[in-house]
């Protein structure tokens, strides 16, 4: 039997009217602003299925602007979310798409850094102001926001995962979940470990200077409530 959560049955604390198509938007957006990093010039949003169908009156468009700009559900500046982007000068677009066999609220963040680097994000909201993140970058993995997370991605080769893990264990991070996601044998891999608490810069440094590492992204958890 499946087990229900305060906020299945009562709905996270927002602004708006549907836990799925703002709330949940909202913290979409905060967490893919967050892995997209600073100095963000533009984002399109590829809409699926429901999201696509009901953004503008359910204030879709809104709360994932509002999580881009790093606001949560509750904010009041939700609302007013696309003037305070172009005051900033953040270019936003929406589109609609076919993501595929997703869930019927899913975004693709297509992110263009002020640098030219473009980052791409896919995630869901699936109820109660809860979401999943199942793709960065082309890179199908799998996490839900509510802990720190890590997502090292590094090329596919024995070890890894032990080093890593020894890295984590010395200096007393407590792992809370771990997946290890890749394409190809051999090729490009990904790790994610949601951790019971923030792992500190200079263990991700370590971690860095292993080798073979392409890239480590920090997520700090986005709160419903």
């Amino acid at each position: 039997m499946k087990s229900y959560s305060v906020f299945d049955i009562l709905g996270p604390i927002m602004i708006g009217p549907s836990s799925s198509h703002t709330a949940g938007a909202a913290r979409l957006g905060k967490i893919a602003a967050i892995i997209a990093g600073e100095h963000i010039a533009s984002v399109k949003f590829v809409l699926h299925g429901s999201f696509a169908k009901t953004y503008k009156g359910h204030g879709t468009d809104r709360a994932l602007v509002a999580g881009i700009l790093g606001m949560d559900p509750w904010d009041d500046r939700l609302k007013e979310s696309m003037n305070i982007a172009k005051e900033k000068g953040l270019v936003i677009e929406f589109a609609s798409g076919d993501l595929g066999d997703v869930h019927p609220n899913t975004v693709k963040f297509i992110i263009t850094k002020e640098s030219g680097k473009v980052v791409e994000i896919i995630g869901s909201s699936v109820g109660g102001g809860n979401i999943v993140i199942f793709e960065v970058d082309g890179q199908p993995l799998k996490f839900m926001g509510n802990y720190p997370t890590i997502i090292i991605s590094h090329k596919d080769i024995p070890g890894m995962i032990s080093k890593v893990s020894t890295i984590l264990f010395d200096e007393n991070v407590n792992i809370a979940t771990m997946n290890v996601y890749r394409n190809s044998r051999g090729l490009k891999a990904a790790m994610v470990f949601e951790t019971d608490s923030i792992v500190p810069q200079d263990v991700l440094d370590k971690i860095r200077c292993l080798g073979n590492i392409y890239s480590i992204r920090e997520i700090s958890p986005v709160k419903q409530s």
